[in-house]
């Protein structure tokens, strides 16, 4: 197809104004987030504390474009550490304010603070003492003035241009939950093995699991002592399929053994004991860091095999590159 040097110029007339239309949102967007961040203080604290300090659920809800923004801050919350759950305000009316129990406390997103379909949560939460947190740009609106805690959306117009159009006023409401959610995820300890426990599937966890969920332990590992002759460490090395074999003495790594090791070893090799032929203090890692950093530091040294040790330094098993490759860790 001929396309005329018209359609041509129109084109890229368009896209230059879509270039400039994107960053200009984005920058508005940036505008926003800088605004927030210059926000935060006294009462994210006292939000931070009254939700730490619930014995039941974060309760979050929002109607519209908040309502979108308040599932994503629940589904985060829930998978750091902190129980939340979304309630949809207009469902709640109609029976499901009974998930609401006065062992939680609601976080109510609303940019006017006056969305009638939040009213019966309101009233709920009042009515049984439950506490509010509330993110508006409206301190002195209904929802403003019901909440223990109002965190407050700086009011910077909307990247649309009209003002109508939620943009960055639902950005900086995403970010402020984000920031809710790790903040009490670093207050209550939450480490890699508690995100692994509600990460097990997935890309994301694999490349959770840790050195001991991933390494190979046990009678099956090809471990010689120091003074055991190489023409028997040849045949252990070759029965366990993993072209190693590790020296052991007691409980404590001496080294390893690889074809390498054979090579350099030649053509006596067969006279010598394993303590003799074998590298050593080699490389090793702890079985609690993430198989992600065994991977990494295999590649980074050309090696295919690590030893593994425990949090006293006794060796506890081996890991393959093949053991990482073949659960998705990368």
């Amino acid at each position: 197809m001929i396309v005329s040097s018209h359609k041509r110029v129109e084109t890229a007339q368009n896209l230059d104004s879509a270039v400039d239309t994107a960053r200009a949102v984005i920058s508005r967007e940036i505008d926003g987030l800088r605004a927030l961040k210059s926000s935060i203080g006294n009462e994210f604290v006292r939000a931070v504390d009254l939700i730490h300090a619930a014995s039941g659920r974060v309760i979050v809800t929002g109607m519209g474009k908040s309502g979108h923004i308040a599932r994503k801050i629940a589904a985060t919350m829930a998978s750091t550490g902190t129980p939340a759950q979304f309630v949809h305000p207009a469902e709640a009316s109609h029976g499901d304010l009974g998930m609401i129990t006065n062992h939680d406390i609601c976080l109510i997103i609303s940019n006017s603070g006056e969305s009638r379909e939040l009213a019966d949560i309101i009233a709920h939460a009042k009515r049984f003492g439950i506490e509010i947190i509330a993110i508006t740009q409206k301190a002195e609106s209904t929802l403003g003035k019901q909440a223990a805690v109002a965190l407050m959306i700086p009011s910077i117009d909307e990247a649309c241009g009209m003002g109508v159009v939620p943009t960055t006023s639902t950005t900086s409401t995403l970010a402020l939950g984000d920031a809710l959610a790790i903040s009490l995820m670093k207050l209550q300890g939450f480490d890699h093995e508690h995100f692994r426990v509600f990460h097990p599937g997935g890309k994301l966890g694999s490349q959770l699991l840790t050195v001991k969920d991933v390494m190979q332990s046990g009678l099956g590992l090809p471990t010689v002592e120091p003074g055991l002759g190489m023409d028997d460490t040849l045949l252990i090395m070759t029965s366990r399929g993993l072209g190693t074999a590790v020296v052991v003495e007691g409980d404590q790594l001496v080294g390893v053994i690889t074809d390498g090791d054979l090579r350099r070893n030649l053509p006596d090799l067969l006279s010598k004991t394993a303590g003799e032929v074998c590298t050593r203090s080699p490389k090793t890692i702890a079985k609690r860091r993430l198989a992600c950093e065994a991977l990494h530091l295999m590649n980074e040294s050309k090696i295919m095999i690590l030893c593994v040790v425990d949090e006293s330094g006794v060796f506890a098993g081996l890991i393959h590159v093949h053991d990482c490759l073949k659960l998705g860790v990368e």
